[in-house]
């Protein structure tokens, strides 16, 4: 069973237990083993992040997200819809040479040139990232593989169709299946999202890119999940829930909850 955290949302950096970190000095093989807390400060400051994912640190404060959510050095991560990847090198960082990210994108949001500069650039720089590109709707983890999923503002595009785009309709309830078979026992799957008000979810997610926290419970305790904590860090009472999220009055600024939903064992 994995160690669980305990960690004070406020603080800004975790007590370094000597863990193996790209950018940080590399652990003994027995703090490794430990599954110890990473000193998550040093992977989001090392050196080498471009610099427009830097200037998101200040609004998506990745190092209290990553101790509240409670990964750990060693864990073998899938970072679901990882975009550009800004999750992905700061978590490859974080787990060290003893773990992994796989990072799940579907293949028409990574097939431009800048797509595959960038991540040409991030497996350089944490070469135990990998891409992994799939339809979310067909993804399907190795069963009793992963400690640790980062679903960062992506859940409700499980509920999201787009000719477009070519994204086709999926069922949230199979995806979910398949994550939970995936996770070992312990393993923490880590929802933030933008609130979205109440509503048809689907409607809700096409207007505004958003949806309601009890769907997103709801969800997982559906598919065997436990919601083992959840945070007020990223609350924003003025944001207009009716606002799609790209609208410029509140991009990056949205009302959003963080959730830590564990699989039992």
């Amino acid at each position: 069973m994995r160690t669980v955290l305990l960690a004070t949302i406020a603080t800004a950096a975790v007590a370094l237990t000597g863990c193996s970190s790209y950018g940080g000095e590399a652990a003994n093989a027995s703090s490794a083993a430990a599954k110890v807390a990473p000193d998550y400060s040093l992977a989001v400051s090392a050196p080498g992040r471009e610099a427009d994912d830097v200037k998101l640190d200040a609004g998506r404060m990745p190092a209290e997200t990553l101790a509240f959510m409670g990964l750990e050095a060693g864990d073998a991560v899938i970072d679901i819809f990882a975009g550009g990847g800004y999750y992905s090198e700061i978590m490859g960082r974080a787990v060290g040479t003893s773990g992994s990210v796989v990072a799940v994108n579907p293949p028409q949001f990574v097939s431009s040139d800048a797509a595959k500069a960038k991540w040409a650039g991030i497996n350089t720089r944490t070469p135990n990232v990998t891409l992994q590109p799939s339809n979310l709707g067909d993804y399907t983890p190795v069963p009793n593989t992963y400690d640790f999923v980062m679903m960062h503002l992506i859940y409700h595009d499980l509920y999201w169709e787009s000719e477009k785009f070519k994204v086709a309709r999926m069922d949230p309830a199979a995806f979910l299946d398949r994550l939970y078979a995936g996770m070992k026992p312990g393993g923490v799957v880590a929802v933030i999202d933008h609130v979205g008000g109440v509503g048809e979810t689907r409607t809700v997610v096409e207007k505004t890119h958003r949806i309601n926290p009890d769907v997103v419970k709801a969800d997982f305790k559906k598919a065997g999940f436990v919601l083992e904590a959840q945070s007020d860090m990223f609350a924003n009472p003025s944001d207009d829930i009716e606002k799609n999220v790209f609208d410029p009055a509140i991009r990056g600024k949205t009302d959003r909850f963080a959730m830590r939903f564990r699989k039992p064992g």
